[in-house]
């Protein structure tokens, strides 16, 4: 299904604008990702925001924890601008948000949003007058924000008068229940006291991050009945690999399927040394696999049984799903609709054949026991047969030429006129 458009009815919300990035309303669910340099060091942040930007991330949120942070803001935005990365970038604050915006004007202004946790902006007698400075920094500036509460940072003085008035009420809740109802109460109270000081709900986003499943599902179904803003969704320290995906997505998925959320991120703990864009791919495929928006053509597999004792299948589906990843930054500027483009690389005769028909492209390897040869199919139809040494080279070429004959460019060009492709790609039957 193509961007913007939905399985099911979104829950309405207040549309917020991030940048140039809109938020909420009609627009489409939006991906973003954090980094985790340390902002301070200019040249690594920019490469990773430059990354996390390259793999779809539509917002980016860098932590802004020092001084030596705030200084680096702007120039880490500057060398994104000369290097043509619009991505808007969010300032994660805590504790002492206040003083660095108030003290780097700069860094306010670079900012396209500030993400603000009530638990942690200040405490007791300072928690009023440091949440009202951060606002006034973002009137003054015409900037959103996001005010985020967690599980992990909840205020405390809340959720210690609401567990007061649980325990003498004559039908006490268990401690969970009240604590989520806390998260959904702090979220909301600081939303009306940003709204009292100025900031208009077209400038409010409001998010309500836990770490477990359950618990997530239960408390963004409260939020999203109680109020209209824009909602941030993500599993908090969903953890790591398979573990942290998997949580993400079960969670994630409920929520959306009922209309809530307006823009996610998968908080994944990468591997060490691992790929930070990790979470972004993952965020895309949650979207893509349940048909709220398209990012880049996905290849349907199979997964491989006794017929399939050969691992030539699995070569090629991930050398596959690598090249249309590494051509989509290319291809998205270039031509129109490919990201809706279907893959099927299939192992053997009992469904690839038609598994492959239901694909834009698709090709029907053989299993065991079965000829030495891979017919490809092209639009539903038999296109030709692979043979020999050459059939994921051949089969990689199929879907590149694919492309550029079947996708209008962007610059009005039919498809193929650059290089007067035919209709369809051509690779000698055998």
């Amino acid at each position: 299904m193509s961007n913007g458009q939905h399985a099911f009815p979104r829950r309405k919300s207040v549309p917020v604008k991030i940048g140039h990035v809109w938020v909420g309303g009609d627009a489409p669910i939006v991906v973003q990702s954090m980094t985790n340099t340390d902002t301070a060091d200019i040249e690594a942040t920019t490469e990773q925001v430059a990354a996390l930007a390259r793999a779809g991330s539509e917002l980016v949120r860098v932590t802004v924890d020092r001084a030596d942070a705030a200084l680096a803001v702007p120039r880490i935005r500057d060398a994104l601008d000369r290097r043509g990365i619009n991505v808007p970038l969010i300032g994660d604050f805590h504790y002492i948000g206040h003083t660095l915006l108030t003290e780097h004007p700069a860094c306010a202004e670079a900012l396209a949003k500030y993400r603000i946790n009530p638990g942690n902006v200040g405490f007791r007698g300072k928690r009023d007058k440091q949440f009202s400075t951060m606002i006034e920094v973002a009137l003054k500036y015409d900037r959103p924000v996001r005010i985020g509460v967690n599980w992990g940072s909840l205020d405390q003085d809340l959720l210690t008068r609401m567990m007061d008035d649980n325990a003498r009420s004559a039908a006490p809740l268990e401690a969970g229940e009240v604590t989520r109802e806390a998260l959904v109460v702090s979220a909301l109270g600081n939303a009306e006291r940003a709204e009292e000081l100025g900031l208009g709900r077209d400038r409010i986003v409001l998010s309500c991050k836990v770490s477990a499943v359950q618990d997530l599902i239960a408390v963004y179904s409260r939020l999203a009945g109680r109020c209209d803003h824009a909602l941030h969704l993500g599993l908090t320290e969903a953890g790591m690999g398979s573990k942290g995906i998997v949580a993400s997505a079960a969670a994630l998925a409920v929520l959306l399927q009922q209309g809530i959320g307006d823009t996610l991120r998968v908080s994944l703990t990468p591997q060490p040394g691992g790929d930070r864009t990790q979470e972004v791919v993952v965020t895309q495929e949650i979207l893509q696999t349940m048909g709220l928006r398209s990012f880049a053509p996905l290849v349907t597999a199979c997964p491989g049984c006794g017929r399939t004792t050969s691992t030539m299948f699995q070569e090629l589906a991930d050398r596959i799903q690598s090249f249309v990843r590494e051509k989509m930054p290319v291809w998205r500027e270039t031509y129109v609709g490919v990201e809706d483009m279907s893959l099927a690389v299939m192992g053997c005769i009992v469904n690839g054949p038609g598994e492959s028909k239901h694909a834009d492209v698709g090709i029907s390897l053989p299993g065991t026991g079965e000829d030495p040869a891979a017919p490809v199919f092209i639009d539903g139809k038999k296109a030709m047969t692979l043979r020999g040494p050459n059939i994921a080279q051949d089969f990689q070429r199929i879907v590149g030429d694919y492309v550029e004959a079947r996708y209008q460019r962007r610059d009005g060009e039919a498809p193929g006129d650059d290089e007067a492709k035919p209709p369809v790609p051509t690779i000698a039957a055998q």
